[in-house]
């Protein structure tokens, strides 16, 4: 009993000290005797609280990043999808204007040649029976393409239809051995006929009927054209000859050529349905290089 009233009168005893030195420094502001004491107290706890949040900070913030590792996961994964969905449609922007650009340019030989075509794109390249270089298309019967039809691009010739289905078509190019056509050197009459020599169309041989007829490397050849305009309508270009054959006694002259159109990436191409009112001559043939 004793020990309890002693201990009670000593804690009422420092809680009433407590109590007056509360309010006296309260009271007197800054001017308190007791401002240094109550300096050193902040101090001693400010240091205790921020050794206390450094050691606790680390693991709260592991178990934070423990409870947030699913959505930050899933927000990784959603980020990669929409950068695979941007490559791609950028991807598909620079086909499509890829594409749109070699259609222009083919649409502009059309007409400048006079000739009425079909658009069409390439969709695969594959052999046909007989056939060594052909390429399938996307246009057929019903959009009026029929066999023995002209093909070509905004570079120049490409070959001719040998099977129309009613939605796709076979394609034979110029560069299969099988293929032949007729050309006319431009600026003159002198007609020969080019044939395919396989190699991915690399090179055209062109033999000149005339063996006494003067070629020279750098002449550009164009379609001489066929009855009716089937299987080729003309005016056409070719290519250029770079390499010329000198054999005597041959009835025939040879010569080599480069095609004006990649005959091994081919993709937006038009399908003349309709031959031109005239022969348009040498007037669709590329602008040589330093001329107006």
């Amino acid at each position: 009993m004793r020990d309890s009233r002693q201990a009670r009168l000593i804690l009422g005893t420092l809680l009433t000290v407590a109590l007056v030195i509360l309010t006296v420094d309260h009271r007197m502001g800054e001017s308190s005797p007791l401002r240094p004491l109550r300096g050193a107290g902040s101090w001693a706890f400010g240091t205790a609280e921020r050794a206390g949040a450094a050691v606790i900070r680390p693991v709260t913030g592991f178990f934070e990043a423990l409870a947030a590792a699913p959505s930050a996961q899933e927000d990784l994964a959603r980020l990669r999808k929409e950068n695979a969905r941007l490559r791609s449609d950028l991807a598909a922007g620079r086909v499509d204007a890829e594409r749109s650009t070699q259609l222009k340019r083919m649409l502009g030989l059309a007409s400048l040649g006079g000739y009425k075509v079909v658009p069409a794109n390439v969709i695969a390249r594959r052999g046909q029976p007989g056939f060594e270089e052909a390429v399938e298309i996307d246009a057929g019967a019903d959009d009026g393409v029929r066999a023995n039809m002209t093909v070509l691009n905004g570079d120049g010739l490409i070959g001719r239809v040998v099977h129309a289905g009613s939605r796709t078509s076979s394609v034979m190019l110029l560069s299969d051995p099988a293929s032949a056509a007729g050309a006319r050197m431009e600026n003159g009459r002198e007609i020969g006929v080019v044939h395919g020599v396989g190699e991915h169309g690399r090179l055209l041989r062109f033999q000149l009927l005339d063996a006494t007829a003067p070629v020279t490397r750098g002449t550009r050849l164009v379609s001489f054209g066929s009855h009716r305009g089937a299987p080729y309508v003309p005016g056409v270009p070719i290519g250029v000859v770079e390499q010329v054959e000198t054999a005597a006694g041959e009835l025939t002259r040879t010569a080599y050529a480069r095609p004006y159109a990649d005959l091994t990436a081919l993709d937006v191409v038009g399908v003349v349905v309709r031959p031109p009112a005239r022969d348009p001559r040498d007037a669709v043939l590329p602008r040589r290089e330093g001329t107006e």
